[in-house]
C-alpha cells in the first residue's frame, strides 16, 4: 500500500503544474474573457429590462393620455349637445313669440274689421231708417193726396 501512495506523490508532483497551469488559465480566462462578457451580458439585460421597463410605463402614459383625450371629447360632445340645445330653445323661444305676435295682430286686424263692420251695420241701419221714414213720408203724401175723390183704386167707384 505504501506503494500506491508513493505512486500517488508522484503522480500530484507531476501533475502539480499542469494543476497550477489550469488554475492559472482560469484566472486569466476569468479576468480577460468571462468577466467582460458578463459585464456585457449583465448590461445587456439591464438595458434590455430597462427599456421594458420604459416601454411598459410609457404604454401606461398614453393609455392614461388616450384616457384623458377621450375624456375631453367626451365633454366637448356634451358641451356642443348642451350648446345646440340651448340653441334650439332660444330659436323655439324666438318663432313662439313671433307666432304670439302675430296672434295679436291678426286679432287687433279682426277686432278692427269687426268694430269696421259694426259701425257700417250701424251707418246702413240709420240709412234704412232714414229711408224708411223718407219712403213712408212718401207714400202717406202720396195716399193722402189722392184722397177718396180721385178715384184711384182706394178711392170711390161709380
Amino acid at each position: 500500500m505504501g506503494g500506491i501512495f508513493n505512486q500517488l506523490g508522484q503522480l500530484f508532483v507531476q501533475s502539480a503544474p499542469t494543476v497550477t497551469f489550469v488554475f492559472l488559465l482560469l484566472i486569466i480566462l476569468n479576468q480577460i474573457f468571462f468577466k467582460p462578457i458578463t459585464k456585457v451580458m449583465n448590461q445587456r439585460e439591464a438595458m434590455t429590462s430597462g427599456a421594458l421597463e420604459r416601454a411598459r410605463e410609457q404604454t401606461a402614459a398614453a393609455e392614461a393620455k388616450t384616457q384623458e383625450y377621450e375624456a375631453a371629447f367626451q365633454a366637448a360632445r356634451q358641451e356642443v349637445y348642451r350648446q345646440r340645445e340651448a340653441d334650439r330653445q332660444a330659436a323655439i323661444k324666438v318663432r313662439e313669440r313671433a307666432l304670439q305676435e302675430a296672434r295679436e295682430e291678426s286679432e287687433a286686424w279682426v277686432k278692427e274689421a269687426q268694430l269696421d263692420l259694426s259701425a257700417q251695420l250701424e251707418a246702413v241701419k240709420k240709412e234704412l231708417a232714414a229711408a224708411s221714414r223718407s219712403m213712408a213720408d212718401e207714400i202717406a203724401q202720396v195716399v193722402l193726396s189722392e184722397g177718396p175723390s180721385a178715384g184711384g183704386p182706394g178711392g170711390a167707384r161709380p
